[in-house]
């Protein structure tokens, strides 16, 4: 087979032909069923907003953040239980949502939480939703008010 001519609308790609309009993209991007169901609930988006603040989280870190927000309150006034209940939420439910999704990385050893492959995708949908989520949940994610304004 390998002393056949190409035809004119195929592409040698080293190992086989494939027909030019088939062409595999260079980067496989998140369908958009996932990057809606990856912001589907409001914790996955928050824990996605706080990567456009920073791409590496640890988990306690992040649950005391998303406890401040969901009771109101200011971070240093987060008490055990509300870090705990978030913590746990995170840790079994949401977190290991997002890796599946390649959106995040999580080491168990040290509870980092990082930005992978598919965060750019994630966060650019949400970039662009953000007109129609709840102001004071995108304001807060995006880290505009501080403890005092509480």
């Amino acid at each position: 087979m390998a002393d056949e001519p190409r035809r004119d609308d195929e592409v040698d790609t080293g190992s086989e032909r494939q027909p030019t309009g088939t062409r595999p993209p260079p980067q496989e991007l998140l369908e958009l069923d996932h990057v809606y169901e990856a912001l589907g609930h409001p914790r996955r988006r928050y824990l996605c907003y706080t990567l456009l603040e920073d791409t590496q989280w640890t988990l306690t870190d992040l649950a005391t953040k998303l406890a401040a927000w969901e009771n109101d309150i200011p971070k240093h006034a987060v008490t055990n239980d509300q870090r705990e209940r978030v913590y746990v939420s995170l840790y079994h439910a949401h977190v290991p949502k997002l890796v599946d999704e390649g959106i995040i990385t999580f080491d168990d050893a040290s509870e980092m939480i990082t930005a992978a492959e598919n965060a750019d995708h994630v966060l650019t949908a949400l970039n662009g939703m953000g007109a129609s989520l709840d102001s004071i949940q995108e304001t807060h994610a995006r880290g505009d008010m501080d403890d005092g304004e509480r």
